[in-house]
């Protein structure tokens, strides 16, 4: 009896400590059928209805959730806040139509572009509330590591010799369209075929804030091809053409402590072939090195560690000429960058595919879902040697997580 009742004992004690192990300590917000919901350790909360929500990005400290009210004809873009100590939604003035919006790196106070007019909103009583106008002729734009001023672009103008080269600005928070206080940061000075472009976005800043990568970008079509990732020193002295690319702005990401960038590299529209991931040392951005093997495709990545990148990895399809799109059957591959080791992290079943790994802490977390299907699931495990297991099911697309990195 006594054997008995330990064993059950050992099991129930199993039980419960398997179940509060598979419980990932993670902070998401999600989109779910089109609503905005959060999940915030094993409990999912709907924080919207009746709406047609993307684009969730969390404030700094993570009080605040800025997101995208549109529509599915992309007739609409409106920018509301959820405020999760209030638990409601709000909209920081009248009416903000933007689909780009970003919040500030140490404060939660809201930069967007409304048409080509750079905006940032006040602060009333704690919350991001109203507006103040930054800048006209805003085509890119993101903040500087201090919080207190923005590099911004605009796009190039076609004159009868040419398109004119991209300008990049150094713009104080307080210009206030304020033309002695908007100075020239940079000039890029574009030529065909090397480096032809006439806007450039997606800034990202290295972790010590001491370069900035970016897209240069040509005309519509020629972009859905080839694109230059660049990157320029902070205070815009040292400019680098580093490579070609498509134009997806998580296909290219800083080391988490060190001023490497890695980005899936090659050019043409389809994922078919060609796609590489590789790693450009800063500042001499022509030492780089591919790793993805011959007869493959890496089509993301995600720094794990200093020395661990995860990519999503397919084979090469050089058959294909013609007909639809064929999907390529990604999973997780982890690379030491250090080593050159290389080996699968997940492994999902035929006709399912892994893809848009993210690393919050020691977790990977990663969106998997079945060939021809938009939603999927989230699944989660703690280092590359733990447990796999769903985080979160039957959502529209992967999930924006809170770090503690974009805390103070």
């Amino acid at each position: 009896m006594r054997i008995r009742i330990l064993l059950l004992l050992t099991l129930i004690c199993f039980h419960f400590s398997t179940i509060a192990s598979a419980e990932a300590p993670l902070t998401a917000a999600f989109i779910r059928d089109h609503q905005l919901w959060l999940k915030k350790g094993g409990q999912e909360i709907q924080l919207t209805k009746d709406r047609y929500v993307y684009s969730p990005k969390w404030s700094y400290d993570g009080r605040f959730i800025g997101y995208i009210d549109g529509d599915e004809k992309g007739e609409k873009s409106d920018l509301f806040i959820y405020d999760t100590k209030e638990k409601e939604s709000y909209q920081p003035y009248v009416r903000v139509v933007t689909s780009d919006f970003k919040w500030s790196p140490n404060k939660n106070q809201l930069a967007y572009n409304d048409q080509g007019i750079l905006n940032v909103t006040k602060i009333k009583n704690g919350r991001p509330q109203g507006f103040e106008n930054v800048s006209l002729g805003v085509s890119g734009f993101e903040w500087f590591p201090n919080g207190r001023e923005f590099i911004v672009s605009s796009q190039s103008n076609l004159l009868p010799t040419g398109w004119s080269p991209i300008p990049l600005y150094r713009i104080p928070l307080d210009a206030n369209l304020a033309k002695d206080k908007i100075k020239p940061f940079y000039t890029i000075q574009t030529k065909e075929p090397d480096l032809f472009g006439i806007d450039a976005y997606y800034f990202k800043w290295s972790s010590d804030g001491k370069w900035v990568s970016f897209l240069v970008v040509p005309t519509a079509s020629w972009s859905m091809d080839s694109n230059t990732l660049c990157v320029l020193s902070s205070q815009g002295k040292h400019f680098q053409s580093v490579g070609k690319m498509l134009e997806f702005k998580d296909w290219f990401k800083w080391a988490p402590s060190a001023n490497q960038l890695a980005y899936i590299s090659g050019e043409g529209r389809f994922f078919v072939e060609n796609k590489k991931m590789t790693i450009a040392e800063m500042p001499a951005s022509k030492e780089q090195k591919e790793y993805t093997p011959k007869g493959f495709v890496d089509l993301d990545l995600e720094w794990f560690s200093k020395d661990l990148v995860i990519v999503a990895r397919a084979k090469e399809n050089k058959e294909w000429k013609e007909g639809p799109v064929p999907t390529m059957f990604t999973s997780l591959y982890a690379i030491n960058i250090r080593t050159g080791e290389q080996k699968q992290i997940s492994f999902p079943r035929k006709n399912e595919l892994d893809e848009d790994p993210q690393v919050v802490g020691s977790h990977l977390t990663w969106f998997r879902k079945m060939a021809e299907q938009n939603k999927g699931d989230v699944w989660v495990k703690n280092a590359l040697s733990g447990q796999e297991h769903i985080w979160l099911k039957n959502v529209d697309y992967a999930p924006m997580f809170f770090t503690l990195e974009q805390s103070p």
